[in-house]
C-alpha cells in the first residue's frame, strides 16, 4: 500500500529507521510513533519507498 502524501512517507522512514535499530525509539514523535507499534517493517518499507513526485504534502481527512 503505498504512502498517500509526503508527510506520510517520511513518518514511515523514520519508523522503519528505528524499527531496524538506526535510531532510538524515543526519538520518534506523531504518527512515526504509532506506525512503528503498529506496521511490519515489509509495511513500513513499502511506505517509505513509494515515489515522491506528485505526492501533496499533505493529505486531508
Amino acid at each position: 500500500m503505498p504512502a498517500k502524501s509526503k508527510a506520510q512517507q517520511k513518518a514511515a522512514g523514520a519508523a522503519l529507521s528505528a524499527k531496524r535499530g538506526e535510531m532510538p525509539k524515543s526519538e520518534l514523535k506523531g504518527a512515526s510513533k504509532q506506525m512503528v507499534e503498529s506496521m511490519s517493517e515489509k509495511q513500513l518499507e513499502e511506505f517509505a519507498s513509494t515515489k515522491r513526485k506528485g505526492k501533496p504534502q499533505h493529505v486531508s481527512k
